[in-house]
């Protein structure tokens, strides 16, 4: 039977009550999936696995998002559960390199996870070994007016030499190329990635946001520079810092503008503001650097071992059952997104069915910028992006500031 735990924390130190001691039989699960639709999904993973496994009982610790943020550190130390959720990528290392989350490799190889968890087995993978199991993610990419592109005849690009042309004849014709709201930063962060992971790659890109590569790098000079292209080019929405993300979404509606860069959760508004899946459209950000595999943002939600766990075996019995096709399919129906396993089945919509294809193709998941940096550089990184796009005249003391930063966040 389920121990539901609620904890609403604010951001303090974990105290030995926060802690439940697992006995055999049982395993502690602590997540933050408090909002309503994550938490459905986890009361009814959580059922489904003590259905299947009635020697197993699961108690839930379920904590507020901050709370989490705060406190996931010391109770991973102070006393542990079996099992914690978090994220794939860049953001699981501190815990990877504290000895904090536990490989979970033979889960990997004795359920076939390779295989069918393949688009995000990099961002799972650290000093060669698997740390966790992702269970829902969901695309970035382009979303476009695709009854304008077909008013003045564009073509869906697939190159920069495409994507270009396609921005210069929307201008010739009125149409803002792309809108964007860069007030709070993080918009201009994935216009970056998608940059800079066409431009060099995931691999560098990886490394970059590890802190491993200089921001002065003649690499990251190349991926301002394709970004200038498109600031020269007029692309961006006129006084983009001034909006929010939604406050960029009426250009689009409007049809002043042609494109957003821009995760899936941007549908359900621009649906509710009246366009129709006849008028919208999505696509793969386009290849720059010829010959360069292409990555993908996707914010990727992933389950860990603890390192401390009282029942590894059952927690990874756990982990088995939550990387099944069919386990993943329930879950991203209640959430509304992606599952990984390419086994899984995707709801009936257009956008999940084309970022369903798209992900399930590729090998390489960044998280997104905000995700893949640590909070300092992150920061210093995106306060940079959007003064860049606003002066890119200041691109060389950005990037000077940028390496001072990074000198200090890692």
């Amino acid at each position: 039977m389920t121990n539901i735990i609620q904890k609403n924390l604010i951001a303090v130190a974990v105290s030995a009550a926060l802690g439940t001691t697992a006995y055999a039989g049982e395993i502690v699960i602590n997540t933050d999936t408090s909002d309503p639709a994550p938490k459905a999904a986890f009361e009814a993973v959580i059922a489904g696995f003590e259905a299947e496994n009635p020697d197993v009982s699961v108690t839930w610790n379920l904590f507020d998002h901050e709370g989490y943020k705060s406190s996931i550190r010391n109770f991973l130390t102070a006393d542990a559960p079996d099992l914690a959720n978090w994220y794939a990528g860049n953001r699981m290392l501190p815990f990877v390199n504290a000895g904090l989350f536990a490989s979970v490799d033979d889960v990997w190889e004795e359920n076939g996870l390779n295989d069918s968890l393949a688009s995000a087995a990099g961002s799972m993978t650290i000093d060669g070994h698997k740390w966790g199991v992702p269970y829902t993610y969901y695309q970035w990419g382009v979303y476009y007016r695709k009854d304008i592109f077909a008013d003045l005849g564009i073509d869906v690009p697939t190159n920069w030499e495409e994507f270009k042309a396609a921005g210069a004849t929307l201008n010739e014709n009125g149409v803002t190329p792309i809108t964007i709201g860069s007030k709070y930063l993080w918009t201009a962060g994935g216009v970056f990635d998608y940059l800079n992971l066409r431009t060099n790659g995931y691999d560098f890109h990886m490394a970059l946001t590890k802190g491993e590569i200089a921001w002065t790098d003649d690499r990251v000079r190349a991926t301002m520079a394709n970004w200038l292209e498109l600031i020269e080019a007029d692309f961006f929405l006129e006084n983009h810092a001034a909006y929010s993300w939604q406050e960029a979404l009426p250009p689009m509606v409007r049809g002043e503008a042609a494109m957003y860069i821009m995760g899936n959760f941007a549908v359900a508004p621009l649906r509710e503001a009246g366009l129709t899946d006849d008028q919208l459209g999505f696509f793969q950000f386009p290849e720059i650097t010829p010959g360069i595999e292409l990555a993908e943002d996707a914010p990727t939600d992933t389950i860990h071992l603890t390192a401390n766990a009282k029942n590894p075996v059952d927690a990874k019995r756990f982990l088995a059952y939550l990387a099944r096709a069919d386990v993943q399919t329930e879950i991203n129906a209640t959430l509304g997104q992606l599952p990984i396993n390419s086994g899984s089945t995707v709801a009936d919509d257009v956008f999940l069915q084309a970022g369903f294809e798209m992900l399930s193709n590729t090998n390489g998941i960044a998280q997104f910028f905000d995700r893949d940096a640590p909070a300092e550089m992150a920061k210093a990184g995106m306060e940079g992006f959007q003064e860049f796009m606003v002066k890119p005249d200041r691109l060389e003391a950005i990037l000077e500031r940028l390496e001072k930063a990074r000198q200090r966040a890692y």
